[in-house]
């Protein structure tokens, strides 16, 4: 990748290929491509640079206020939902995280990793800059930290939502998983930390916490879930309110976290940040309603934990639920996304995610170790099947929840990525059974 550094001659641009160094270009020098360092000099480059000396150049290390958050479920959406806030209180800000980059309610780069490399975030930083935004939220993944994909920024705030199994294909354990979660709070900068989170480290120092279960500076003292949600939180003995349209405890979380981020900014009173917060109605893909009648959700939901906390916001329905586990990442998910399958549905159908480059009926194999044998227990390697089975199965008061892709627009298999849409599908199905 190459940006332009504009007016900082003899220097034009900087790149983080080696092969698109000369005498104009600067080499970012990261983890991922240091190897390449003696390839960029040969190539005509004379000058190799860190990310904190990029940002340096280009004016940008004290110009944006960056606000990060980690977690394994709830990025997304807290990050979403801060965006959404700042934006409704007359706040120029960038968005960067899993959906794409956003400036100012504008889309500027397509869907990518959740962290991009560094040099795609100064990238953005610089777009969001010239933008005149004041603030810049991102999500930050484990594998980001881990890869010091995140070196050379200075966060403004650091979030943490939560942290159960996921990524143990890249982490091996659990407890490594943790440690690099807990690493990004190891400063003594200023930090929002989840209260009813025991596993998670940090410094205390500048650190400030939310919660509904445990004492903390922001609580929640009262909620309802029915037809969306309605909260009293609780900032030292001050008490305010706020609703949503939003559904699930959760997003009651998400939101906890966002209303209390966006005060620890000093951006706006209590009173008017909770105001606003009606005006989010959540993210694409994560408990998207693509039918009302029947009633049908897609979720983003891909481990245990994640599978469990949108089961649980509708068990007082009976679901249908539709699910696979992604192929090339952690095996040791599977029997117990299975069984919280078992726990919380009246039928199951287990189906592909995206396998890569394994066997659909292998990962299909290792699921339903977690489940018991029933009659309302179905198998269907193809995903489009699958789904049209249990549209077929659907009954009166009966809700399908499909989950593992939320918003994505393919399915990957063998290297290829195919379009394949959960909710389209939906969609046109409904459309023919009608």
């Amino acid at each position: 990748m190459k940006i332009n550094l504009f007016n900082h001659a003899p220097f034009l641009h900087v790149s983080d290929d080696s092969t698109q160094c000369d005498a104009t270009t600067l080499f970012l020098k990261t983890d991922q491509n240091s190897v390449y360092e003696a390839d960029a000099l040969k190539h005509g480059c004379t000058r190799i640079i860190n990310a904190k000396e990029c940002l340096t150049l280009l004016g940008l290390n004290d110009a944006i206020k960056i606000i990060g958050i980690t977690g394994t479920n709830g990025k997304t959406t807290t990050a979403a939902a801060i965006y959404s806030i700042l934006l409704d209180l007359g706040k120029k800000v960038g968005l960067q995280g899993t959906r794409g980059c956003f400036i100012n309610d504008k889309r500027v780069d397509e869907k990518s990793l959740t962290t991009p490399p560094i040099l795609q975030t100064i990238l953005h930083l610089q777009l969001a800059v010239q933008e005149g935004c004041e603030y810049f939220v991102m999500e930050v993944s484990s594998h980001a930290i881990a890869q010091n994909r995140i070196d050379g920024l200075s966060f403004a705030l650091k979030i943490l939502t939560n942290v159960t199994q996921d990524h143990l294909d890249f982490h091996k354990t659990l407890d490594a998983y943790i440690a690099v979660k807990s690493q990004f709070f190891d400063d003594e900068g200023l930090k929002l930390i989840n209260k009813d989170e025991r596993n998670i480290r940090f410094n205390r120092t500048n650190a400030m916490s939310y919660g509904i279960e445990n004492p903390s500076t922001y609580k929640i003292l009262a909620y309802s879930l029915k037809d969306g949600i309605s909260a009293a939180v609780a900032k030292i003995e001050k008490v305010y309110e706020f609703e949503s349209p939003m559904h699930g405890f959760f997003n009651l979380y998400n939101l906890l976290a966002a209303i209390s981020a966006v005060d620890m900014l000093c951006v706006a009173p209590m009173e008017a940040i909770c105001e606003v917060v009606g005006n989010f109605g959540g993210v694409e893909g994560r408990m998207e309603v693509v039918s009302s009648e029947p009633l049908v959700i897609v979720d983003f939901a891909h481990t245990p934990d994640g599978m469990e906390k949108v089961l649980e916001s509708v068990k007082e329905k009976d679901l249908i639920v539709v699910f696979g586990a992604g192929g090339d990442r952690d095996r040791t998910k599977r029997p117990k996304m299975g069984a919280m399958a078992a726990r919380y549905a009246k039928t199951i159908i287990v189906t592909s995610d995206n396998p890569r480059s394994e066997n659909p009926q292998s990962i299909i194999k290792e699921i339903l170790q977690g489940i018991h044998p029933t009659s309302a227990l179905h198998v269907e390697v193809d995903r489009a099947k699958a789904i049209e089975k249990a549209l077929h199965l659907q009954g009166e008061n009966e809700v399908v929840l499909i989950l593992g892709k939320g918003d994505e627009t393919y399915q990957e298999i063998k290297g290829v990525k195919y379009p394949f849409d959960d909710r389209v599908l939906v969609r046109e199905l409904l459309a023919k059974i009608v």
